[in-house]
């Protein structure tokens, strides 16, 4: 089982920047989009102060998945004074890379890391802005443990409960801001 954290509190606070548009990026989805909350320089601080408590001291180093996931991420391991480490679609990254490809309801794909981003056992924070299916956040965990790096906790600020995403990740604690059930 996955232990999951979440503050209705905060869920409160952010949920009235996150804008729903309707078959997006195709028929019958409703997109969760962030862009508000962005615009909105207290709520993105809210959300970069739920992820605090996740991000504890012995986290050494934040992971953030493309492309959202880097803008939460590198803000995060900027206010804690941590590397910042992208999680990238193939091709992007410019030196010797590790690879993952994962399968999507419509395809696969992949992710890469640089080879010399992650130190052997050094614990990492994985970043994105939503959990849906939990396909991308796995792949981006088994591109930090092919480096020899443990993923303390994975954190998102939206959370499709209802799709069954956390429980891929499991034994690894999530941490979300947004619940949709």
């Amino acid at each position: 089982m996955t232990k999951s954290t979440f503050d209705p509190g905060l869920q409160g606070e952010l949920t009235p920047y996150i804008r729903d548009i309707p078959d997006f990026p195709k028929e019958g989805i409703v997109f969760k989009d962030i862009t508000p909350l962005l615009a909105s320089p207290s709520a993105f601080n809210r959300s970069l102060d739920g992820f605090d408590a996740v991000c504890t001291e012995d986290v050494g180093a934040v992971v953030g998945i493309e492309s959202r996931g880097f803008i939460f991420g590198a803000a995060l391991a900027a206010r804690k004074r941590l590397p910042f480490v992208p999680a990238r679609k193939p091709g992007k990254l410019p030196a010797d890379t590790v690879r993952v490809e994962y399968t999507l309801e419509y395809g696969t794909d992949a992710l890469e890391m640089h080879r010399d981003a992650l130190r052997k056992g050094q614990k990492v924070l994985i970043v994105d802005d939503l959990l849906a299916t939990g396909g991308t956040a796995k792949a981006c965990g088994e591109l930090v443990r092919q480096l020899g790096a443990e993923v303390a906790a994975y954190a998102f600020v939206v959370d499709l409960a209802f799709l069954g995403g956390a429980a891929k990740l499991a034994p690894t604690p999530v941490h979300t801001l947004i619940r949709y059930e």
